[in-house]
């Protein structure tokens, strides 16, 4: 019998990251098939049925990629409230991209975006071989920016696809280190 190594489970200051899980689907099922939080996606909604969403999502889960890992962002009491993943995974160049999104609008404005942002790249940068995380937003999308600066992230320019402008913005592990040594020597962050 194969043993499966643990499971991860991260904890932030408002929220824990934890492996993806079959009892996610309704919640992203729903979010998917979400406008406003598709425009937010630059994406289409989902068309799919849940059932097909459903047979899709349960093989996602039995067959994982090594160019991605998924989370499924809880708070302290356990309601799921969004998901937040590093995809596009180049272990050779030491780089991947991340994605989050806080479905449940309950917990918009409030910092879990940006504490999720902190906890993931704090497991990036002290449980993987990875140095640079980059992420592109819309250039529109003022809040997202404001949380991804807020946990070290640097805007590195524009990108124009499918028809949208993108920030690119990206940190590297030596810029993320330096916030965390200030915090260890009791000198406050600034925002």
């Amino acid at each position: 019998m194969i043993k499966r190594p643990p499971s991860i489970r991260l904890a932030g200051e408002k929220v824990v990251l934890r492996e993806k899980r079959l009892s996610d689907a309704r919640d992203d099922y729903a979010w998917s098939t979400d406008e406003e939080l598709a425009r937010l996606d630059a994406a289409l909604p989902l068309k799919l049925s849940f059932e097909q969403a459903s047979l899709l999502y349960e093989e996602e889960l039995a067959y994982p990629t090594g160019r991605r890992q998924r989370f499924g962002i809880e708070t302290p009491e356990g309601e799921h409230i969004g998901n937040c993943m590093i995809y596009d995974i180049n272990e050779s160049r030491g780089e991947a991209e991340l994605g989050i999104m806080i479905g449940d609008r309950r917990y918009w404005g409030r910092s879990y975006g940006t504490d999720a942002v902190r906890t993931l790249l704090r497991y990036v940068f002290t449980q993987t071989r990875l140095r640079r995380v980059y992420l592109h937003t819309l250039d529109w999308n003022v809040r997202a920016q404001k949380c991804f600066q807020k946990a070290s992230f640097v805007p590195t320019g524009n990108v124009a696809r499918n028809g949208q402008t993108f920030v690119a913005m990206e940190v590297w592990k030596s810029q993320w280190e330096k916030p965390q040594q200030k915090a260890r020597a009791g000198v406050p962050p600034m925002e």
